[in-house]
C-alpha cells in the first residue's frame, strides 16, 4: 500500500514533465498537493509541509549555489576558461589532447554548471579538430564525460549539493570521494569508446566555432584562471585534509564551510577576474546579476524536490518505505543507484532524478550503515544513466557535433550510461575500504 502514492506521484510528475511538457517547479508543486491529499492530509497541512521543505532544502544551498554561479559566470566572462583550455592543450600537444581536454573538461566543470561548461567548451573542441584533422568525437567525447562526472558527482554542483543536504552527507568527503570514483569513470569510458570515437566522424558546423570573444578586456594568466577556477576545492579539501592532520583551527574550520569558501572565492574572482582586468565594478555587478537569474528555475525545481521530500516525511511514507527497504537483500547504494536511473531514463532531467530519488531514499539513510556520501555519489551515478532523447544533453550533443539521433545514442548516449555504471561500481568499492 505504501508504495501507491509514491508510484502515483512520480507517475503523474512524469507525466506532467514528459507529456504535459509543464514547467518542473510547478509540476512538483502539483504532485506534493496530490499526494498529501492522496493520504490523508488537509490542504493546509500539505502547504505547510511544502513550506517547510522548500525552506529546509533552500536555507543551506541558496548561498553555496548562487556564489557558483556567480564564479563560474566570472570564470567565463573573463577569458579565464579560455585561457585554460588553450594553454593546457598547447602544453600537453598533439600527442596527449585527450589527456589535455580531460583536464580541462574536468577543472572548467568544476565551477561551471553543465551547460554553460558545454557550450564554452565544445566550440573549442570543434575549432581544435578543424585545426589537427582529428576526429571531433575523439576530441570531444572525453572532454564531455569529465563535465558528465563534475556534473552527477561533485558539489557545488546543484544536485550534488542538494542531494548531500538531504541526506545529511559532508559536502568536503563528498567531493573527496568523488574524485576517486569520477576519474576511473572518465579514462573507462575513453577506453571504451576509442572505437566509436574514430568510427563516427561528423561534419564540422563552422558556425559553433567562437572563441576570444571578449578580446576587448584584458585576459588572465594561466595561474591566475586555474587558481580561481580550482579555489573552492582547495579551501574545501585543503581545509578539511588540515583539520585531519593538524590541530583544529577556527579560522581553517571557517574556509572548510562550502558558504564561505564560495564567496572568497566570489571575491578573489571579482577582483582577479574583473577589476584587475579593467572592468569597472558595475560591468562586474551585471555578470553578478545575471548570473543569479540564469540559476533560479534551477533553484526553483530544487525547492519543488524538498517539498516532494517533506510530503513523503509528513504522510509517514518516509517510515512506511524505510521499514521495507531494509527488509530487501539489496544493497542501498544499488537500489539509490537503480531508483536514479530509472527516473532518468523516464523524466529526462538528471536533477529531477537525482532530488526526487533522495526523497525516497532519505529515510533508510542513516539506518543504512552506509556513509552518506557514498550514497550521494550513487544516486548523482543513478541521474546520468541512458540519456537519450527527453533529455535537453541529448539534442544540445546532436545538434553542436551534427550528428544523427543513431549516431547521438551511439556515442553520447554509451558516454553518459558508462560513465553512470563505473561509478557505481566504483562507489560499492569505496564501501568495502570506508
Amino acid at each position: 500500500m505504501v508504495f501507491i502514492p509514491v508510484t502515483l506521484g512520480i507517475f503523474l510528475l512524469i507525466l506532467l514533465i514528459s507529456l504535459a511538457k509543464l514547467d518542473t517547479f510547478i509540476s512538483f508543486i502539483l504532485v506534493c498537493i496530490f499526494v498529501g491529499i492522496f493520504c490523508g492530509l488537509s490542504l493546509e497541512e500539505t502547504l505547510a509541509a511544502i513550506q517547510l521543505g522548500m525552506g529546509k532544502t533552500l536555507s543551506s544551498l541558496v548561498m553555496i549555489l548562487g556564489f557558483g554561479a556567480m564564479l563560474g559566470k566570472l570564470i567565463a566572462e573573463s577569458g579565464a576558461a579560455d585561457k585554460i583550455t588553450h594553454k593546457l592543450v598547447i602544453k600537453f600537444g598533439r600527442k596527449h589532447i585527450q589527456s589535455s581536454l580531460i583536464l580541462v573538461g574536468f577543472i572548467i566543470g568544476i565551477p561551471l554548471f553543465y551547460t554553460v561548461g558545454f557550450v564554452i567548451l565544445v566550440p573549442f573542441a570543434i575549432a581544435l579538430a578543424s585545426k589537427t584533422k582529428l576526429p571531433l568525437l575523439y576530441i570531444g567525447l572525453p572532454m564531455l564525460a569529465s563535465l558528465s562526472v563534475t556534473h552527477g558527482f561533485l558539489p557545488p554542483h546543484p544536485a550534488p549539493t542538494a542531494i548531500a543536504n538531504m541526506y545529511d552527507a559532508a559536502l568536503d568527503k563528498t567531493m573527496i570521494y568523488g574524485f576517486f570514483v569520477g576519474i576511473p569513470s572518465i579514462l573507462t569510458t575513453k577506453y571504451l569508446l576509442s572505437g566509436t570515437m574514430n568510427r563516427l566522424v561528423p561534419k564540422l558546423k563552422p558556425e559553433f566555432i567562437i572563441l576570444n570573444s571578449n578580446s576587448h578586456f584584458k585576459t588572465p594568466s594561466l595561474s591566475v584562471s586555474l587558481i580561481i577556477s580550482l579555489l573552492p576545492v582547495m579551501l574545501i579539501a585543503g581545509s578539511s585534509f588540515y583539520l585531519l592532520i593538524f590541530n583544529e583551527n577556527l579560522i581553517i574550520k571557517s574556509l572548510s564551510n562550502p558558504s564561505i569558501a564560495m564567496l572568497c572565492s566570489v571575491l578573489f574572482g571579482i577582483y582577479f577576474l574583473g577589476i584587475r582586468l579593467g572592468r569597472s565594478m558595475s560591468d562586474i555587478m551585471a555578470i553578478l546579476r545575471e548570473a543569479i537569474s540564469s540559476i533560479a528555475m534551477v533553484l526553483f525545481i530544487i525547492a519543488g524536490a524538498g517539498a516532494f521530500k517533506q510530503i513523503i516525511i509528513a504522510t509517514e511514507i518516509s517510515l512506511q518505505l524505510g521499514t521495507y527497504f531494509q527488509s530487501l537483500e539489496l544493497s542501498p547504494i544499488i537500489l539509490a543507484w537503480l531508483i536514479a536511473a530509472i527516473t532518468r531514463i523516464i523524466v529526462g532531467s538528471a536533477t529531477v532524478a537525482g532530488l526526487t530519488t533522495a526523497g525516497i531514499m532519505m529515510p533508510m539513510v542513516e539506518s543504512s550503515g552506509i556513509a552518506p556520501e557514498l550514497l550521494v555519489l550513487a544516486t548523482g551515478a543513478g541521474s546520468i544513466f541512458f540519456s537519450h532523447i527527453n533529455d535537453g544533453g541529448f539534442w544540445l550533443f546532436k545538434e553542436y557535433f551534427n550528428m544523427s539521433i543513431q549516431e547521438t545514442l551511439q556515442s553520447w548516449t554509451i558516454m553518459e550510461s558508462i560513465v553512470s555504471l563505473v561509478g557505481l561500481l566504483g562507489v560499492l568499492s569505496l564501501n568495502l575500504i570506508i
